[in-house]
């Protein structure tokens, strides 16, 4: 990436000239796929030709894990489509988190069957799986350009017709619910124009102490559910199936010298712009620790009765009664980082050893002051029941990840996909690039991977915008099945 700065510029003007689009009075691609998505149960899709037109982003991996030799041993089980015809439903679309991305993701029915002898399995836990769900992604959109140049669809309700009609995605053509009609989308602009992007400001802290404070709980759930009891649970991981019902397989690459693959040209390398928000003390989340990682890092676990102190901790040991925890006091060899300092509030508080309110005001944002009141009940010694606890636990964490979610797609994703697609920061957002060398005299606690200190950086308010570049694999064909 250049390293000239220039008030608002991301990119270099090639780039910008490669993926910005004609900008016209046309409805945007991003404002395309919401109607689609809105109207999709009257919408399906021609998969074969979605596939025979696809060229995947990612690495393909496939079921299975690799022996000793290098060999590929496939799982006991795999799935089989249920429906095996040429149309499946209109997909749903979401925006990345730090990418100028948007993909599609299809869902289709699946059944279970083994791998050998190719007979399905219905009931597992109790539970019938003869209609699972399977997922599968297609990027719409990447890097800002258009990755997907038209979609074949058929439309079952007139109105969803005029409404694609009036907004000029379907031209000279009359409704038949029997006719199969093209929506390009590479004649569109990504994004509307005149579009109005959201302040930032204080945004990176909503979302870091969200997401903080999910990765505990997540933690501490891992071994858990509020529905199956732990029997339930590994008759489903032997069966590939996660708590929610759904499917896990382990997945491998499908080489064993990643060098091999690139000289045998089954593979290849993109550049991937990475965009991220920050703050002036924490570049942007993922800097941030996992939770059992910082456990380990910042506390001791130990045995309340022997004293013992336990390696490598992890939260759900915090389930058992004769389990504590306390600060660790740290060596000579940890350097305590502007992340840590942010982090350590909010595991004090949740973990009883402070009362500093950070995580009931977090919990109020989200509506989920049950688990505040649960999380008081413990810290004041009276009895908790430990149902009742996951029971909260699990209905804040979905509230946190929707809230999460909400912010992301409400004012981040867009502006990223701004940036990505237009090379430009949005005109209200005045800010000139600056380099790391420059961002790290200014504010020295910020942490740079290597990636990072070849980007540029944007001072908005008390916030940063990073765009850097990095390295991406991905398998070089022209078509996927799946």
């Amino acid at each position: 990436m250049a390293k000239k700065s220039a008030t608002n510029r991301v990119m270099s003007s090639q780039r910008r000239k490669r993926i910005s689009g004609k900008i016209n009075n046309r409805i945007s691609l991003l404002e395309l796929l919401k109607l689609l998505e809105s109207n999709r149960h009257s919408i399906i899709i021609n998969l074969k030709h979605l596939q025979a037109n696809y060229q995947r982003k990612g690495v393909k991996r496939v079921q299975g894990y690799k022996d000793e030799n290098g060999n590929i041993i496939k799982p006991w089980l795999t799935t089989q489509y249920i429906d095996n015809g040429e149309y499946v439903g209109m997909g749903t679309f979401e925006l990345n988190q730090n990418t100028a991305n948007i993909n599609m993701l299809i869902t289709r029915k699946v059944r279970l069957i083994k791998t050998e002898a190719q007979t399905p399995i219905s009931e597992v836990a109790g539970l019938l799986i003869n209609d699972l769900n399977s997922f599968n992604n297609y990027t719409i959109v990447s890097e800002g350009a258009v990755n997907i140049k038209s979609l074949q669809i058929k439309i079952s309700n007139k109105k969803t017709f005029d409404l694609l009609k009036a907004k000029g995605v379907i031209e000279n053509e009359e409704y038949d619910f029997r006719c199969e009609y093209t929506i390009r989308l590479d004649n569109l602009p990504l994004v509307p124009p005149d579009r109005n992007y959201s302040s930032i400001e204080g945004v990176f802290y909503q979302l870091a102490e969200a997401k903080v404070l999910t990765s505990i709980i997540s933690a501490l759930l891992k071994k858990e559910s509020d529905i199956f009891v732990p029997e339930q649970l590994e008759e489903l991981r032997k069966h590939y199936l996660s708590k929610h019902l759904n499917l896990n397989f382990p997945t491998t690459n499908e080489y064993i010298n990643i060098q091999q693959a690139l000289a045998r040209q089954n593979i290849d390398t993109r550049i991937s712009y990475k965009i991220d928000i920050g703050s002036q003390e924490i570049l942007n989340l993922g800097k941030l620790h996992s939770a059992n990682k910082f456990l380990d890092r910042m506390y001791e676990v130990y045995h309340k009765q022997t004293g013992e102190i336990i390696s490598k901790p992890s939260f759900d040991l915090l389930f058992h009664e004769n389990i504590a925890c306390r600060h660790k006091q740290l060596s000579s060899r940890i350097k305590v980082t502007s992340v840590d300092e942010f982090m350590k509030p909010i595991f004090d508080d949740f973990l009883g050893l402070d009362n500093n309110g950070i995580i009931a005001s977090i919990l109020t944002k989200i509506d989920a002051g049950n688990l505040a009141q649960v999380l008081q009940q413990q810290r004041e010694h009276q009895n908790v029941n430990k149902n009742a606890l996951i029971e909260v636990l699990f209905i804040a964490n979905e509230k946190l990840e929707e809230f999460i979610s909400a912010i992301y797609q409400e004012k981040i994703s867009p502006l990223v996909l701004y940036i990505g697609s237009t090379g430009l920061l949005p005109k209200k957002m005045k800010a000139k690039a600056i380099t790391a060398e420059e961002l790290a005299i200014k504010y020295p606690c910020l942490q740079f991977s290597k990636d990072e200190k070849e980007g540029r950086f944007f001072l908005i308010g008390d916030s940063i915008v990073s765009v850097y570049a990095t390295k991406e694999y991905y398998s070089k064909q022209t078509a996927v099945m799946v």
